[in-house]
């Protein structure tokens, strides 16, 4: 397999099937030292230079205090490759870490948001990119119908609040054994942060349970990415999809099941 034809054929699919990048947009990537960030920027970088849609890239990296290594290694990397990066260090984030040492993923979600939207401001971008792959969006789609009650994962676009940032996630069609070599073919230095580490948590059950499945079915992922993009609303339980007057027209040839009370 093509390592980097593969990618640039997914990332290319995931921003043209949704309008993720446009003419004259300045795309901040999110380099959090992994992988998978690794690999978004660097596709961004050679799509930007193919792609007959103008657009620029720069990186950042918002530390909370959480990273296994110090960061500055994949720094060094990006700059000895004339990659525009910015290092942030978010005090409010270290203070929690300080103040409340065991506080939720939320909390500490909500703290590098506010961080990611004022280093956004600093670097004249319009757009942030988020390194969450194919992995994330199955594991968000499991989680949310398990624990939340709801059909849902994470959308490939979205906005910030005051509608100042277009919020594109472009590794969704990327499954994670793909960033890893890729990264790994890259000679990058891969940071681990701290929370990837932890066990006993939920996404840590949902990960072993994909690798589990997928040892006998390897296209697990790719199903349900599929199905995340082709809904049959009126064959779920949400009355606002249920037409009662549709009668037969809901069933197809076979399916429909007349319910029998007995007395």
């Amino acid at each position: 397999m093509d390592l980097e034809k593969t990618l640039l054929r997914k990332v290319g699919e995931a921003i043209q099937r949704f309008h993720m990048i446009r003419e004259g947009d300045r795309v901040a990537v999110g380099l959090s030292g992994g992988k998978d960030s690794v690999t978004l920027l660097e596709v961004l970088l050679r799509l930007a230079r193919r792609s007959p849609v103008k657009f620029t890239v720069c990186a950042f990296t918002v530390e909370q205090g959480k990273f296994l290594q110090p960061i500055q290694p994949v720094g060094d990397w990006l700059r000895a490759r004339g990659i525009d990066w910015t290092y942030h260090y978010d005090t409010p984030s270290i203070q929690l870490l300080e103040e409340q040492p065991g506080h939720g993923c939320d909390v500490c979600s909500r703290f590098r948001r506010r961080a990611v939207y004022d280093i956004g401001r600093e670097l004249g971008a319009n757009v942030i990119a988020l390194g969450h792959t194919a992995d994330d969006f199955c594991e968000a789609f499991l989680r949310n119908s398990l624990f939340t009650g709801q059909l849902s994962a994470l959308p490939a676009v979205t906005y910030s609040r005051k509608k100042d940032f277009r919020l594109i996630r472009p590794l969704v069609y990327v499954t994670e054994d793909l960033t890893r070599r890729f990264a790994e073919s890259l000679g990058a230095p891969v940071i681990p942060c701290g929370c990837s580490q932890k066990t006993g948590t939920v996404r840590r059950s949902l990960r072993d349970f994909f690798a589990d499945l997928e040892k006998d079915y390897p296209h697990l992922k790719e199903s349900m990415l599929s199905a995340m993009g082709n809904l049959r609303p009126q064959r779920l339980l949400d009355p606002r999809y249920f037409d009662p007057e549709a009668g037969d027209q809901q069933a197809q040839p076979g399916e429909h099941f007349p319910i029998v009370i007995e007395s």
